[in-house]
């Protein structure tokens, strides 16, 4: 057998010298196919198979010797892979049981590699005490006593709810890097006239960057659109106390509830207040009365924030 795989490296090498970054990626798809791992639909899985890009994201991360690193949907262990070869501590976690095994089976009870089985949602849900609970009673690192990072590659269907989990965490993480689908990223940089919901909460907590865009090729299976992997560097928060919070959580739904529509008509149904005295804070405020929530940049709503 050590014969036949070294044979068998060398001949994905040889087929595929024009892309040779390719290769990894290659070995690792045959013999997940060979174990009967194919990517589910359900759980929106695509692999990238581009190392570079991986490096980008590692780099955008910042990783240093002994950093605590939360990887979100570990899939093969590419990523978990470079985190790894950098000297940090990993806990990555997988809900594809299969998956799972596979990464066990691939890196061999590493010393600073903790893989957990279980959903992404669950584990931030709990501010991290899913780690600390009957199901994982011996977790290698405690996240809520430890400075930590997030990095993962999202599936669609989880990222505009993975961003509101991250905002109401009581322990932030210091720095989060991320591949999510292009129009995600695009609204998350959203500026006005162009403003959206998950625009303002996430530049509310986090100062976002764009790091690169990605290509749908760079995925298997190929996926309909292409995707870009965003920063996220973590700002202190602006609210002095929960209900603070939450009233701005208010405002800015309503505001976004039906967008179309102007904003002082989306305030007045949706909070109750009447519209004279809504014009005389828009006057105060200068804010045209005409102004629709896409319109308001983020400094305007803490200002109306004030006056609720």
């Amino acid at each position: 057998m050590p014969l036949f795989n070294c044979i068998f490296k060398v001949g994905i090498v040889y087929f595929n010298k024009k892309e040779p970054y390719k290769t990894p990626f290659l070995f690792y798809q045959t013999i997940m196919r060979s174990q009967g791992i194919k990517p589910k639909k359900y759980l929106g899985q695509v692999f990238l198979k581009n190392k570079r890009i991986i490096q980008k994201m590692v780099e955008a991360l910042e990783v240093k010797e002994k950093d605590l690193i939360l990887e979100i949907g570990a899939g093969k262990g590419i990523l978990t892979e470079s985190l790894l070869f950098n000297e940090a501590k990993v806990i990555a976690v997988e809900k594809d049981p299969q998956l799972v095994n596979f990464l066990k089976n691939r890196f061999d009870n590493n010393s600073k590699l903790q893989i957990i089985q279980g959903d992404i949602r669950d584990l931030l849900n709990s501010n991290f005490q899913f780690l600390i609970s009957k199901q994982i009673p011996n977790s290698k690192f405690q996240i809520p006593n430890s400075d930590y990072k997030v990095i993962g590659n999202i599936p669609y269907y989880l990222t505009s709810y993975l961003f509101r989990l991250l905002i109401d965490l009581k322990k932030k993480p210091k720095l989060v890097v991320l591949m999510v689908q292009k129009e995600v990223g695009q609204r998350i940089m959203g500026k006005p006239p162009k403003m959206n919901l998950l625009a303002v909460l996430v530049q509310t907590f986090f100062k976002p960057e764009l790091i690169l865009n990605v290509l749908k090729n760079n995925f298997w299976p190929k996926p309909k659109v292409d995707s870009v992997v965003i920063k996220l560097t973590p700002l202190t928060s602006p609210f002095k106390t929960k209900k603070e919070k939450e009233k701005f959580l208010n405002l800015i739904k309503a505001g976004f509830s039906q967008p179309r529509k102007l904003l002082i008509n989306n305030l007045k149904n949706k909070l109750k207040i009447s519209k004279n005295k809504l014009e005389g804070i828009f006057k105060k405020l200068n804010i045209s009365l005409n102004s629709r929530a896409q319109d308001l940049a983020l400094n305007q709503w803490f200002l109306l924030l004030n006056y609720f």
